[in-house]
């Protein structure tokens, strides 16, 4: 039994809400409309990691990826569905005229983690960064409002510069569920051995390793600024947070010295709460 757009909107703001990711957070700063639009895709992305997490084995997530992406492709081209966040999304895809392939390279991503656990080089990693993270951002960004097709460019870099960011603060984690996103040739560039990251190893070639990586992000930061001055100024206040949020994490990376074993680097509730008040009012 399919659920109303209406209830379909509402439950997509409760999950995101309930989950209160740095993402939502970032949402507080936009106007009600494009704030749900936003709520929507992240429950998309919330649903599409869970099928991928709660699966038994590496092979059932991919079939359950597989199934979803059949759901979504239905209620995209307008037939009914039993799925409650598939409504709201349908709707906003129409509405903001988002393009659809965006939303299944994002699946694409999904299924990457199903199957690879290492990365040879940058350029696959790219491609991996590029599906999970920047291809959100492409999502997105006709809800942020945009007029000039070279916003998409500093946009997929902000993708880039956030994704590497989650992988310099989750290594320990991603370690314990048998998965290295370092790029080997720069492993083997610093002499960091898989199991120096699998035992948790803090050596000084650890942390000459994760400098290097923390110094492309920053590259990647710089090459997305320019985005700020090209989406509608009723959404640069979301963006900002989310700049503000994910670069004050790698700061954070970075003056722990790269301790990242140690446990997990976050920004507290009130330094979250800071970066959305001092950008609410951003034009």
């Amino acid at each position: 039994m399919s659920v109303s757009v209406q209830e379909s909107y509402r439950l997509c703001c409760q999950l995101a809400r309930k989950a209160g990711t740095n993402f939502y957070v970032s949402f507080l700063a936009m106007p009600k409309a494009k704030r749900e639009a936003m709520c929507v895709v992240y429950a998309f992305m919330r649903h599409s990691d869970d099928i991928a997490d709660d699966a038994t084995s590496p092979s059932a997530a991919t079939e359950g990826l597989r199934a979803w992406r059949e759901q979504v492709a239905a209620a995209l081209n307008g037939k009914e569905t039993s799925e409650p966040i598939l409504p709201a999304l349908a709707e906003v895809v129409r509405r903001f005229g988002i393009e659809r392939r965006y939303l299944f390279e994002l699946l694409d991503g999904t299924e990457m983690d199903q199957t690879k656990t290492r990365f040879a080089t940058f350029d696959e990693l790219y491609q991996y960064c590029y599906r999970v993270a920047s291809c959100v951002g492409l999502v997105v960004m006709p809800i942020f409002g945009y007029t000039d097709q070279a916003a998409l460019v500093p946009a997929e870099a902000c993708g880039i510069a956030f994704q590497l960011t989650n992988i310099l603060r989750d290594v320990k984690e991603d370690a314990e569920k048998g998965r290295i996103y370092l790029p080997a040739e720069d492993m083997r560039r610093f002499g960091v051995e898989d199991d120096d990251i699998m035992k948790s190893r803090y050596t000084p070639q650890f942390v000459e390793l994760m400098r290097f990586e923390a110094s492309r992000a920053r590259e990647y930061y710089a090459k997305a600024r320019p985005l700020l001055g090209m989406i509608s100024a009723d959404s640069r206040g979301t963006l900002a947070v989310m700049m503000d949020v994910y670069g004050g994490l790698l700061d954070r990376i970075e003056a722990r010295q790269f301790r990242v074993f140690d446990g997990r680097v976050r920004l507290s509730g009130a330094e979250k709460l800071w970066i959305v008040l001092k950008n609410w009012r951003r034009q």
